[in-house]
């Protein structure tokens, strides 16, 4: 074998060996019992999305009173301030960059926002999945009602590689176990999906 035929050889070894260690992991990810307590709690909390319905009271100044549907960009219009982004985030959050904002026209200003009406809410199931595909969820959002209407796992799925892929307020893969979800320890049964969740069944 000449020494460009061993050469060729040699890196196409490393090519192989470098995709099956690519391939033999589910990536980056963390498990859904070592989500930090903050975000184990936001979690409850809805988040706002495109066609919600928001109302928006700063008290004391009820003629900036607001009630609106989230435009298809994602914004609400204020008065004094102008468009605010309001897809993606949560009630409280939206409250809070409401206030910061207002203290440039108001004293001590105190907000307060209620989503009054929310769009049906559907959750892409990926892999191997009985049904794979998009699935209704309202009004049940919890991870293990999903994974029911999508006829449960295939018989060549992973029982301890279930992922919910999110990507509000920033990316993350959440791993689960069936039998964490199917016994809900520690809550992963009654975890609630969000608009935009991925679940993934490697």
């Amino acid at each position: 074998m000449g020494r460009v035929m061993r050469w060729f050889v040699a890196a196409l070894g490393v090519a192989i060996v470098g995709t099956a260690a690519g391939c033999a992991g589910p990536g980056e990810y963390v498990w859904f019992t070592q989500l930090p307590q903050e975000a184990a709690a936001a979690n409850n909390e809805y988040i706002i999305g495109v066609g919600d319905v928001v109302s928006i009271r700063v008290l004391g100044h009820e003629e900036m009173t607001v009630r609106q549907r989230v435009r298809s960009d994602g914004r609400l219009a204020l008065l004094l301030i102008g468009d605010v982004e309001a897809k993606g985030k949560r009630p409280s959050a939206l409250k809070s960059e409401l206030e910061a904002r207002l203290k440039d026209y108001i004293v001590s200003p105190s907000v307060v926002v209620n989503v009054d009406e929310t769009q049906p809410l559907t959750v892409l199931m990926l892999g191997e999945i009985a049904h794979p595909g998009a699935v209704p969820l309202d009004p049940d959002r919890r991870l293990v009602h999903a994974i029911a209407l999508g006829g449960g796992l295939s018989d060549f799925a992973s029982r301890s590689s279930i992922f919910v892929v999110r990507d509000e307020p920033k990316r993350v893969r959440i791993r689960f176990t069936y039998e964490s979800i199917y016994r809900n320890l520690g809550g992963a049964g009654d975890f609630l999906l969000h608009r935009g969740d991925v679940v993934e069944v490697e």
